[in-house]
């Protein structure tokens, strides 16, 4: 039993039990909240073709990556914030278990992709994902083909007022995490005042103002396009001034600037989720293409976050035939041709 134990883990079992738990949780947690209950395919196949960067990102993005991220991020605040007695030792025995959870949810789909780290795949696979990414829906336009069309097909479980109320209020507790950094500062001062939170607040909007101003479509404005742009370029070195001047003539640091990284970022998916609860109203204010493109914006930085290590993972070709093997162990075992299996009708395989 011992042997069949550390023989599972090598094989990364506890890896992939814990991301197919999160699917059932996740999938459960979803019709509990909005009904619609049906079949989901938890991927027990054996799978010996290489699905691309985008598919998975689809299929495991609202499931699995987003949780661990923000479990990753609850982490990392209280590494920052919450602990202080124990060192480095402790602090990796109170949390390992939750950075296993985090980095399982995030990777394990990439982790047991064939050929998930071959550099060739993975060129290709940022090709196809930034194609999806930015591809206009339109009618008739799938999921697989446009990010728009997956954004809409993803928010269609919200159906009913229950659902809406239900959203909103679990999307508050993404607040929490502004109001406890804000009062952790160099630019608080120590100052518990209610203002410190209501500032930060205050700078929030500012970026949402920024966020709208960049938002602005040229094509929309043909005869301004120059002057758009020259908006947008003053917008942008008037923020990067102040963020200086704030630096040099404030109490604001820049390990504060991180710290606002850290509070404004799940402040502003708590917002956006909110906005896609109420949807209709978002429509009714003409708010929905900022919207969009906020939920784009944090799309896009998902999947670099998730992307970059496998890039970087993927220059390295002993870490493909690491994966190679521990896919196919038992094949290899058996002495099968593995290859052949991998190239499965390409004509030039054996060239």
């Amino acid at each position: 039993a011992f042997v069949s134990f550390i023989t599972m883990q090598f094989q990364l079992c506890s890896v992939f039990f814990t991301f197919s738990l999160g699917t059932r949780t996740h999938y459960f947690g979803r019709t509990i909240l909005h009904g619609g209950a049906k079949y989901r395919a938890t991927g027990r196949g054996f799978v010996v073709r290489h699905i691309k960067f985008a598919e998975n990102y689809r299929l495991y993005s609202r499931s699995h990556f987003v949780k661990g991220l923000e479990v990753a991020l609850l982490l990392v605040i209280f590494l920052a914030y919450g602990f202080n007695n124990g060192g480095a030792v402790g602090y990796i025995l109170l949390s390992i278990s939750s950075w296993f959870m985090a980095v399982s949810w995030l990777f394990a789909p990439y982790i047991f992709n064939p050929s998930g780290f071959e550099w060739q795949k993975v060129v290709e696979d940022f090709r196809d994902w930034t194609n999806w990414l930015f591809y206009r829906g339109g009618i008739g336009v799938k999921g697989e083909e446009s990010w728009e069309a997956w954004w809409d097909e993803e928010l269609a479980h919200i159906h009913n007022v229950g659902g809406r109320i239900l959203e909103t209020v679990l999307s508050l507790r993404f607040f929490i995490f502004q109001y406890g950094v804000v009062y952790h500062m160099d630019a608080s001062e120590s100052s518990k005042a209610l203002l410190i939170y209501w500032i930060s607040w205050a700078v929030l909007g500012g970026l949402f103002v920024l966020l709208l101003v960049f938002g602005l479509n040229p094509k929309a404005m043909v005869h301004f396009q120059l002057f758009l742009r020259l908006i947008k370029s003053i917008a942008l070195l008037m923020v990067l001034a102040g963020l200086v001047v704030a630096v040099v003539f404030t109490s604001l640091s820049v390990k504060d600037v991180f710290a606002a990284i850290l509070a404004f970022v799940p402040t502003g998916w708590g917002v956006l989720s909110i906005a896609v609860a109420w949807k209709p109203i978002v429509k009714k204010l003409g708010l929905w293409k900022t919207v969009r493109s906020l939920a784009r914006l944090y799309d896009a930085g998902t999947g670099m976050i998730i992307f970059v290590p496998i890039a970087i993972f993927s220059w390295f070709p002993f870490i493909s035939t690491f994966q190679t093997r521990l896919l196919f162990n038992q094949a290899f075992s058996r002495g099968l041709e593995i290859s052949l299996i991998l190239a499965g009708n390409n004509p030039n395989a054996g060239v």
